[in-house]
């Protein structure tokens, strides 16, 4: 089988019975160690010093990072994976969100059918033929709500993520039934998992936290996950290489560690603020041999290595973190940690995907796009997505990097010049050259020539015709190859990059590719030469062809060999190569590729007789190339129509894919026919708040804040951890108050205002960096023994992750940490307040528990499709835009629309709002206006926008949250923070992208307006 080593499963577990020389790592100086061994649960996925194995064949684990809870259609599982799959990756890792699972403590809910249910992200990569990484925590981190905890976990006393008796009865349910899960979709039961991480980033604590790391908690977790059924290898992802936990002993019966050990590396940091600066010194040059001393009888993994930026609020946006992690940073970064040797690798993200619900952490917004080389709205059109492609295909078809010794990087052995660094790696077979710019971020560029070794002609120094030079330009690097082996053939050497190769029944096909004004050069061990395509210095000698061509100037063609069996060498420019796709046609079998050039995408490739039906996706009538597949095929398909195609010189077979005309358009949001209802009620002197609960807490469940109150104001004491928060405080007035002062805490970018009856006093309007906020704002005068009441609004961005063990931000307590009635004292004023309906004994369990906050509206379910009907008091408008808020309040628009979009087609359709504010996005400047925003798509929160913050104005919303093809309910809630009226400053729906293909995606079924008993 091409591209992969078989061996046999004894072989596979030697790493279990070799004994290295004693040494110590990560442990007192005093205490030696051994190398680890741990009883095998199952023989499918073993592994040695090198790589994995599955089912005895040995696997680089190409993996992306997919969390399925930020895309809740679960029919687009499969487009994503095989978007992957066409990368040439062949692993997913993706973590699971405790917080969505268990939202009432004691009660998991995984439904059958539901967006949460994690058996169509299994099946989908079963069909898609894609490992997954499984990584449930139970603390994940993510850039999610809690980092994962659930909101009651605030009320446990323990340290979190400790040995803390209440911490760890606390995981226990989650961690049984996920177990459990995971368990069902091993590779062992038929599934796609192949590994597990338990816990997430188990690296730093603070210095109260002792033992750290703690054997004692992290047995706990790995025996949940053990006794849940897993059986599958564990793996660890240390947030740096420290060599915490790492599969060793120090002493007979130490506690459990992993069997694998992984880092994480986030080299560039997230400064998407300035994307062209790569700081001196960032890049890893000692991976390598920390890893020798770490963990040498383990593969080399790494389990998040950086894949994008993170963006905050107020941030620059993910346009520039795509500057800053771009394409030339997968070369330089990428090709570092491949001659380190690498053989789990998984990149954070792959796909970043949606914080829709209220289920990001208060740091970031809705989108969590992370310039990733997928969008979030799937298109797969940035230029680091081909880029990759480029990169992990070449490895699925050079087996032996997985054996490959590596040697010592030098800046003088191995090319002419001292200003580039190389570290060889050998094998029986190949040698590899990873070349990169001794100072690594230079712009400049350099020339140079290559000392190579080659069975051959022993050391030679290429490129060797006609006195040409290799140039590296700034920030790049390269892979070059000797004594490479192409199914029989040998290719001498190569200075050009090898995208891919396979071997047919009549031909072997070779595509290499260099970069923008290089000359590069090969050479085979075959005589005989046609040149079929443009222009190739070339030279024949002993045996061998060597072939020198310069990158610009089109392709060249060059048939090699005899003609029964000739090499046909496909040599492009990398902007080329991005076009060319290696499609296999079985799940983890790379020995029947097909190779083509077809546009944006080409997802499945299948010969059955004569004819090879392609499917994929293009954006324009786009030229078809088949320049690899069984000399038997005569005929081609896409997505199921005929192309007509010729053959080429070569023997390819060419045609055009014409783009279909297809009518697409939406409406204008302008001219639906609005309804409006008042979102605040609650200030009105009319109001009904006996259903509320009562503030009457003396005491916090809370162990990391104690009160500064009389009683507790923290949110999640009560059952609130998500959305928009509620207080009303009552108190007789005496005549003689003059301020109120109130210290209000959301998170990152949050607000929060205050009224006196429905007198609007003033707000916190919220800046990127401030998580709490002080407003004292000043009373009217008040009449001598009358009641009133105070209302505070309080928008709770998300719970803190708990990244630092001790720390305990994870409990964080959102809501009021501290008020001053002038004149009172605290016990004066009686307090309640609300959340989501239901607080943890949540109403909408088809949407989760996070996707509702306390808004009036979305207590009362006027979010959910069908509320037009509902006796809410709605009134006819003109929408957010034209008519919006007379004064500070909150507002609720909703209206219907139909799509009526074609089949066949994906359609990436945003909702974008207007940013009137552009001259000050960070909130400071009083002038300018504050609102805040939320958007609804049928009952799916999809948005949340704050004008004077920033930076996101688009929101994707995916099809099967929108309906196609049927009739959409859209809802808009507009905080306004401001005295006076609100308005959007302008809100459309857009169409992002018109791509012919895709695959078939149902409307995802959420629970339908009905009156909500108990709603106030």
């Amino acid at each position: 089988m091409k591209g992969i080593l078989k061996l046999g499963g004894a072989l596979a577990l030697s790493c279990l019975a070799v004994e290295t020389a004693a040494r110590a790592v990560a442990f007192q100086p005093d205490q030696w160690i051994r190398p680890y061994k741990r009883e095998v649960l199952q023989d499918i996925v073993t592994w040695d010093k090198d790589s994995i194995f599955v089912n005895g064949e040995r696997v680089f684990l190409y993996s992306g990072e997919v969390h399925p809870y930020r895309l809740p259609v679960p029919d687009l599982y499969l487009d994503l994976f095989q978007k992957i799959k066409a990368l040439g990756y062949n692993g997913v890792s993706f973590y699971v969100d405790w917080a969505l699972l268990e939202g009432t403590p004691g009660v998991y809910r995984e439904e059958p059918g539901s967006v949460f249910d994690l058996q169509p992200f299994f099946d989908a990569a079963v069909k898609a033929g894609i490992y997954l990484l499984a990584r449930p925590g139970p603390y994940i981190n993510a850039e999610v709500s809690g980092g994962g905890f659930p909101g009651w976990i605030q009320r446990v006393n323990g340290t979190l993520r400790t040995r803390a008796p209440d911490y760890l009865a606390a995981t226990d349910n989650y961690m049984k039934n996920v177990g459990a899960k995971i368990a069902s979709g091993q590779i062992t039961n038929g599934g796609p998992i192949i590994l597990v991480q338990p816990e997430n980033e188990y690296t730093q604590a603070t210095s109260a936290i002792k033992p750290f790391p703690d054997p004692e908690y992290f047995q706990y977790v790995e025996d949940q996950l053990r006794d849940a059924g897993v059986t599958v290898p564990l793996i660890s992802n240390d947030a740096s290489a420290k060599g915490d936990n790492a599969p060793i002993e120090t002493a007979p019966g130490y506690p459990a560690v992993v069997d694998i050990y992984g880092h994480d590396g986030y080299p560039l940091g997230f400064d998407c603020a300035n994307p062209e600066v790569w700081p001196n010194n960032a890049l890893p040059t000692n991976w390598h041999q920390l890893h020798l001393q770490q963990s040498p009888n383990t593969p080399y993994s790494i389990v998040e290595f950086q894949g994008g930026s993170f963006d905050p609020w107020g941030g620059p946006g993910f346009d520039k973190c795509d500057v800053l992690v771009n394409a030339a940073f997968e070369r330089v970064f990428y090709k570092n940690l491949y001659s380190f040797g690498v053989t789990i690798l998984n990149l954070y993200m792959t796909y970043g995907g949606t914080n829709w619900g209220n289920l990001g952490h208060p740091g970031g917004y809705t989108s969590y796009d992370y310039a990733a080389v997928i969008r979030e709205d799937r298109r797969v059109d940035r230029e680091k997505y081909s880029e990759q492609k480029l990169q992990a295909n070449f490895f699925k078809v050079s087996p032996a990097y997985l054996t490959a010794a590596r040697g010592n990087a030098s800046n003088t052995t191995w090319t002419s010049s001292q200003a580039l660094t190389v570290t060889p790696a050998t094998s029986n077979t190949t040698n590899f050259y990873f070349v990169r710019h001794a100072k690594y971020n230079t712009l400049d560029p350099v020339t140079y020539k290559l000392n190579i070794q080659t069975t051959a002609f022993g050391g030679i120094t290429v490129p060797q015709v006609n006195g040409t030079t290799l140039t590296l330009t700034g920030r790049d690097s390269k892979i070059h190859v000797s004594d490479y082996d192409l199914g029989g053939a040998s290719l001498v050497y190569s200075t050009a990059e090898i995208f891919t190769w396979h071997k047919y029944d009549d031909k072997t096909v070779l595509v290499v590719y260099g970069g923008p004004g290089e000359t590069h050069e090969l050479a085979l061990a075959l005589t005989g030469l046609e040149v079929l395509e443009g222009d190739v210095k070339s030279t024949t000698t002993r045996g061998y062809t060597v072939l020198n061509f310069d990158v610009d100037g089109g392709r060249k063609v060059a048939k090699v060999g005899a003609d029964n069996s000739p090499v046909y060498v496909y040599m492009v420019s990398r902007n080329e190569a991005y076009n060319y796709w290696a499609v296999d046609q079985a799940p983890h079998d790379n020995s029947d590729a097909v190779i083509l050039k077809a546009g944006y995408l080409a997802r499945t490739a299948k010969v059955e007789g004569s004819t090879l039906a392609i499917t994929g996706d293009i954006n324009a009538t786009t030229p078809l190339e088949v320049i690899g597949a069984p000399s038997c095929v005569t005929k081609v398909t896409f997505n199921g129509k005929d192309i007509t195609v010729g053959a080429s010189k070569s023997g390819a077979l060419c045609g055009s894919i014409e783009l279909p005309k297809a009518n697409i358009s939406v409406p204008k949001l302008n001219e639906l026919e609005w309804k409006y209802v008042d979102s605040l009620p609650e200030i009105q002197a009319s109001y009904d708040d006996s259903k509320w609960k009562v503030a009457d807490l003396k005491k916090t469940f809370n162990s990391l804040r104690p009160l500064t109150t009389s009683v507790s104001l923290y949110s999640s004491d009560y059952g609130f951890h998500t959305g928009t928060l509620l207080y009303r405080g009552t108190f007789k007035a005496t005549g003689n108050e003059t301020t109120f002062f109130a210290r209000t805490q959301g998170g990152s970018a949050f607000g929060s205002s205050i009224w006196i009856g429905d007198k609007f006093l003033g707000s916190w309007r919220g800046y990127d960096a401030a998580a709490d906020g002080n407003s004292t704002v000043t009373l009217p005068n008040l009449t001598a023994g009358k009641e009133y009441t105070i209302t505070i609004v309080v928008d709770n961005q998300g719970l803190d992750e708990n990244w630092t063990i001790g720390t305990e931000t994870g409990k964080n307590p959102r809501g009021v940490l501290d008020y001053n009635l002038a004149g009172h004292s605290q016990s004066d004023v009686s307090w309640k307040l609300t959340g989501n309906l239901g607080g943890e004994d949540y109403v909408d369990i088809s949407r989760g528990p996070l996707n509702e906050g306390g808004l009036f509206a979305e207590r009362n379910g006027l979010h959910l499709p069908g509320a037009l009907s509902a006796d809410a008091g709605w009134k006819a408008s003109k929408g957010p835009v034209s008519d919006g808020i007379s004064s500070a309040g909150i507002g609720f628009f909703a209206a219907e629309f139909d799509l009526n979009l074609p089949t066949g087609w994906d359609i990436p359709i945003s909702f974008t709002f207007t940013n009137g504010t552009s001259s000050n996005t960070t909130g400071t400047g009083s002038s300018v206006p504050a609102y805040r925003a939320q958007l609804y798509v049928n009952g799916w929160q999809y948005g949340k926008y704050v004008s004077n913050v920033g930076p996101q104005t688009n929101y994707p919303v995916p099809e099967g949250i929108l309906n196609y093809r049927g009739t959409n309910y859209l809802a808009v809630s507009l905080w306004g923070l401001d005295a006076g009226a609100t308005k959007l400053d302008g809100f459309e729906l857009t169409v992002d992208g018109k791509i012919w293909g895709g695959l078939e995606v149902g409307v995802v079924e959420g629970q339908k307006y009905e009156a909500r008993d108990g709603a106030y």
